[in-house]
């Protein structure tokens, strides 16, 4: 999987630097302001007809145009709906229930960008830094789109699905949390990991043993195989 993301970003890093040097871009990479961007995002998933790939990272006028469109969908293509932690709520399991629609929605806690795929043909990809936050880029290159498709692939692998994060406790979210399964999972003694999170020895393991009561494991292995069955911990 590791290698297949250098690859797709290497394509997609030579997608842009073909465009670079081309005298006129074209559509294909024409940028879309705020005024237009929920036409363009409407425009791909109502027009998608076998599958819709969609990365929403906030609340804002993106993920509500999205999310709108969304529902807006009677039945036709697969929809697989990536989300940050912070915009996965109980809303969201309503589109999954849509009668004929096929939903699948996970949560990520990667690193995202807003990102619209669809058919394996055409993409919107949400720009996130200095003043380009407000614009998206339209692209229609084959070759980079199936770029985007192939991370958008990678990260909704090492998703969890929406009910098991709602189903998750907030002790299960926390940073501190994350922080031990790592050090379980790297093999540190409790002596070591203790040190290295600076509590005490007694403070860390009554954690584990919080976190495995909470993850239903009745060893330290099964709890590092339901946390990667979770998406709590890569693998």
């Amino acid at each position: 999987m590791e290698q297949t993301l250098l690859q797709a970003r290497a394509l997609i890093e030579s997608t842009v630097s073909l465009h670079r040097r081309r005298p006129d871009p074209g559509p294909a990479a024409a940028h879309t302001d705020v005024a237009v961007l929920g036409e363009a995002v409407a425009d791909l998933v109502l027009g998608a007809r076998h599958s819709v790939c969609l990365a929403i990272t906030g609340k804002d006028a993106f993920g509500r145009i999205a999310r709108e469109s969304l529902a807006m969908l009677d039945s036709g293509p697969v929809v697989r709906l990536l989300c940050a932690p912070e915009v996965a709520d109980g809303s969201l399991c309503q589109l999954t229930r849509t009668p004929g629609a096929r939903f699948e929605v996970r949560v990520s806690e990667a690193e995202l960008r807003d990102i619209v795929v669809v058919d394996g043909a055409a993409a919107l990809v949400r720009a996130t830094a200095g003043n380009a936050k407000g614009q998206a880029t339209q692209v229609n290159d084959p070759a980079a789109v199936r770029a985007l498709e192939l991370l958008f692939a990678g990260a909704w692998s090492r998703g969890r699905k929406l009910d098991d994060h709602l189903a998750l406790s907030h002790r299960l979210r926390s940073e501190l949390t994350r922080r031990i399964l790592e050090r379980l999972r790297d093999g540190y003694t409790d002596d070591a990991a203790a040190r290295d999170l600076n509590v005490s020895l007694r403070t860390y393991r009554r954690h584990v043993a919080e976190i495995m009561r909470e993850l239903g494991a009745n060893s330290r292995f099964q709890a590092g195989v339901r946390a990667v069955e979770l998406g709590l911990l890569s693998e």
